[in-house]
């Protein structure tokens, strides 16, 4: 089973559970609509890799997320992650009206930072991220249609959140294609303080 760092110690999730279609702007670029509910989809523990892959059977697309590690009934970590996917792939299952886990669940598909604890879920934490230094992706819990707090109680109506499992809450507008030996830059922010970041060159 796949890990990942939680204040400098490893545990295993044993899944990732995503929001999609979280942020307005990020529909309008992908032509999709805006869903009438939450849109949820899983990831498998074997999805977690420390690697960026740029092509798993064809290029890949990047979205940068704030994520969550879940333990005791509430958000207690907060990290940067990349939700890898096959775009075209995925393309072609909407139009069928097919599930996505094809396209979003395959080995390799979820790349995460070193998570650190917090105190508050319910604070405007902001992402960024940087592709060979040029701002790429940028957003906050205000521009989520959905706050982390009601993800969490949408999540917990419906499904059993184990302690150490990740949610990642959808990402904001800026998405594209994975380029090999692109350096990709994750952060996490809050009130003008990084509190984590990771870096990656994409092979």
């Amino acid at each position: 089973m796949n890990k990942i760092k939680v204040n400098e110690k490893l545990i295993t999730p044993s899944k990732i559970v995503c929001i999609g279609r979280n942020y307005v702007e990020h529909i309008a670029e992908l032509g999709n609509e805006i869903p009438e509910n939450m849109v949820v989809f899983t990831k498998p523990n074997s999805s977690i890799s420390s690697t960026l892959i740029s092509v798993h059977d064809e290029p890949l697309h990047y979205e940068g997320e704030i994520c969550f590690i879940y333990e005791k009934g509430a958000f207690t970590a907060i990290g940067f992650g990349l939700d890898l996917t096959k775009r075209k792939l995925q393309t072609r299952l909407k139009e069928k009206g097919l599930p996505w886990e094809r396209a979003k669940s395959f080995d390799g598909a979820a790349v995460f930072s070193e998570f650190i604890l917090i105190e508050d879920m319910r604070s405007n934490y902001e992402v960024q991220l940087t592709i060979n230094n040029v701002l790429t992706q940028q957003g906050d819990v205000s521009l989520m249609m959905y706050s982390p707090a009601e993800i969490l109680a949408e999540l917990q109506s419906f499904m059993t959140l184990e302690d150490g499992d990740v949610v990642m809450t959808g990402t904001p507008k800026g998405v594209g294609v994975i380029n090999a030996k692109d350096c990709f830059a994750g952060s996490i922010i809050h009130e003008g303080k990084t509190l984590v970041s990771h870096t990656w060159v994409a092979c």
